[in-house]
Order: structure tokens, then C-alpha cells, then sequence
């Protein structure tokens, strides 16, 4: 069995800190909307109250660089100390889906931009006395490349431009590796994107070729980081370091038709994928991302858990599940309430509503992996 230790808590919040453009131009601040920018010292405190002490949470860069190479920092630093004072551990996106609007995300100065701004939030970081920084460059450069550059759904809005924009991000992405780690030797890097299944829709030969490639396709920009295609963008088997996994119930797909729901013939184990994952890579694995609305809060988290244990059982080095959202937000297309996290809409104090189901079944996993540990740690006194 393999027994995580990266980060501060196994079980981890996740805030949603998208930034970007919708397709009728409106830009998205949901650490804003969710009114986690007024009330982060309770939130995190909040988390810390259920045992969560690592989190996922969002710089904003396009608050942050108020002109080119201007940075005022008072968003992110406000959000910095209180995760001292709280003591959280973080792992802080860098560039959510969103930038500054002078940029051109197609040009050459959008990669050495974001590279200079990686390195200055990396020295702001050390100077507030955080040794060992946790970033996730370019969130989900795979989903980004499809719902940016080939869909339109969102910012750049280009159609059939997917591959390259795909190629962009991964450039951006090893650029601010690298300006970080000049600033932050000991710096750890979460690369996330979706992992996903696509069963064939037939027996026929050309449905189960059609779907295998697809499926094959989400391993692409991790390829592309580390050199294993396109050699040409500077991919280096350095840059993957953390491998983030976002996985929700709709991840899997019949190739062209409907989703796979759990339970189905055709739906594949998610401790199959994690066991994939590390076999193809070997690198530690992190559930970057998971979650379900509603009365689906609870089961998810414990199909999720079930799932991830028993990976860690055949030694699979999964490092934590991160709730995500861990608030409830308003919707990127029409602003709905999504009641997906464990705590809800803040009052005027801040103080949130708590899922009781999210939270019970969270206590639940919590428990089961700490009986884990306490087996393991009888079976290897008895064995020493």
C-alpha cells in the first residue's frame, strides 16, 4: 500500500478562481462572485475546521499586472497572509482560463509575459516566508485548447485552432516553470487537465480505432510538457512533477453519443484510469478536482475515495482528493446557484452554511484513511 505525504491534508478545498472571457465578452471572477476574495481568513479557517489544510486557490493575473510589468499585488498578498496566519497550504493557479487584455494570446509576448509574471509571484511568495510553494501553472491546458481554441466557448474563441493554442499553453507553462524555479529552487508544479474514458459506440473496427484515439488524446499536453511529442516546444521530462487529475461522473463517454453513467457495463473503474495515469508517467498523482451538485455531493465522494483507496492498495501514489469547488458559485453561462460545494454563499459576517451530507461522508474517508494508516503502521512494527 502506498501511503501519501506531500501535502498537509490527503482531503483538500479547492476554490474556483476562473478568470476568462465568456463568449459575449463578460470576463469571470469567480473568487469574486463567490465572495472568497472579502471573507478568505474565514474561509480557510472554515477548512481548517474540517481537517482540509491543503487548497487549491487562484492568482489573478489579470488584476494583478495593471499594466506591462506593473504588478499591484493587494489581491493576491490579502489572500497570501491570511493562508499564513490560518496556516494552509497552497497550491496557487497562476492562469485560470484568464490574462491581461492588452495581451494577445497568440503572440510570442504572451509566454515571456506570463513567464515574468510567474517569476515576480514566485519572489513575492518567498519573501512572505513560504519555503516550499506549490503552483499549477496553466490550468487544463487540454480542456482549455478544446473549449478555447476549437469550440469557441470561451476565451480566445477560435474554432479549429485547438492544437495551437494547446502548443501556446504548453510553452507558457515551461517558461514559468522556469522563471519560478530561478526564484524558488524547492518549488513543486501541479500540471492538471481531465482524465477521461471514451468506449467505442460499436464493435465495428472504425469506432473502436476512432475511439481509442480520442482517448489516447488526453495525454497530450502531459506528452507535449515532457518532451515525448513535439520535442521542438522545449518539453523536458522535468516539467511534469505532480500529475493533477480533474474527474467528475461525466468524464466518460460513448465516442459521439451519451455519458457513460457509473455503474453502466461500459464504464471504467476510476481506479483503472489513476493505476493508467502513474503507469504511463510515474509521477505522484493528485485528484485535482472532483465533485458532484446537489444530493450527488455525498455518493460521488465516496465512489471518488473508494475508488482512490484502492489504488493507494496497489500502491498507486495518489497524494490527496481536492473537493472542488469547495463553495457554492454562480454558473459561467447564466450566473444559477451551483450547489456543489461543502459550504455555501456567505452572510454578512462571512460565515457560511455547511452540506451536512458532503461533510458526514468527508468525515467518513477522512477516517477510513487514517485506519488505513494505523494498519499499515501496525503491520510494519510487527514486521520490523
Amino acid at each position: 500500500m502506498y501511503l501519501p505525504s506531500l501535502f498537509d491534508s490527503f482531503f483538500m478545498g479547492g476554490f474556483e478562481c476562473s478568470t476568462h472571457r465568456r463568449h459575449d465578452g463578460r470576463r469571470l471572477d469567480l473568487i469574486a462572485a463567490t465572495g472568497h476574495d472579502r471573507h478568505a481568513p474565514a474561509d480557510y479557517a472554515a477548512l481548517r475546521r474540517q481537517g482540509l489544510r491543503s487548497v487549491r486557490d487562484g492568482v489573478r493575473w489579470h488584476l494583478i499586472e495593471t499594466a506591462p510589468g506593473r504588478y499591484e499585488w493587494s489581491s493576491l498578498l490579502s489572500m497570501l497572509r491570511a493562508t499564513r496566519e490560518q496556516r494552509v497550504q497552497v497550491i496557487w493557479d497562476l492562469c485560470h482560463y484568464g490574462w491581461p487584455d492588452d495581451l494577445d494570446i497568440w503572440q510570442p509576448a504572451f509566454v515571456e509575459r506570463f513567464a515574468r509574471f510567474a517569476g515576480a509571484v514566485a519572489r513575492l511568495v518567498r519573501d512572505e516566508g513560504i519555503e516550499v510553494p506549490f503552483y499549477a501553472p496553466v490550468n487544463e491546458i487540454s480542456y482549455w485548447a478544446w473549449a478555447g481554441g476549437d469550440q469557441a466557448h470561451f476565451n480566445p474563441m477560435a474554432q479549429g485552432r485547438g492544437q495551437e493554442l494547446k502548443h501556446q499553453l504548453v510553452r507558457a507553462s515551461i517558461a514559468a516553470i522556469e522563471a519560478i524555479r530561478a526564484e524558488a529552487p524547492k518549488a513543486r508544479f501541479v500540471q492538471i487537465d481531465p482524465v477521461i474514458h471514451v468506449a467505442p459506440a460499436s464493435d465495428r473496427p472504425d469506432d473502436q480505432a476512432a475511439a481509442e484515439a480520442y482517448r489516447q488524446a488526453q495525454y497530450e499536453a502531459w506528452d507535449l510538457l515532457t518532451g515525448r511529442a513535439w520535442p521542438g516546444l522545449g518539453g523536458r521530462p522535468e516539467y511534469l512533477d505532480i500529475l493533477g487529475m480533474n474527474y467528475y461522473s461525466d468524464n466518460q463517454w460513448f465516442h459521439g453519443g451519451a455519458t457513460i453513467p457509473p455503474g453502466h457495463p461500459a464504464y471504467r473503474p476510476f481506479q483503472g484510469i489513476l493505476a493508467e495515469v502513474y503507469q504511463r508517467y510515474r509521477r505522484p498523482l493528485l485528484v485535482a478536482e472532483t465533485g458532484a451538485e446537489g444530493e450527488a455531493r455525498g455518493p460521488w465522494l465516496r465512489y471518488v475515495a473508494e475508488q482512490v483507496m484502492a489504488a493507494l492498495e496497489r500502491g498507486v501514489p495518489v497524494e490527496g482528493i481536492c473537493l472542488y469547488p469547495v463553495l457554492d458559485y454562480p454558473g459561467w453561462t447564466n450566473e444559477r446557484h451551483c450547489p456543489a460545494g461543502l459550504l455555501g454563499y456567505p452572510d454578512a459576517d462571512g460565515t457560511r452554511p455547511v452540506c451536512a451530507e458532503l461533510e458526514q461522508e468527508l468525515r467518513r474517508q477522512q477516517a477510513r484513511l487514517e485506519r488505513l494508516r494505523e494498519e499499515r503502521g501496525r503491520l510494519a512494527s510487527a514486521l520490523s
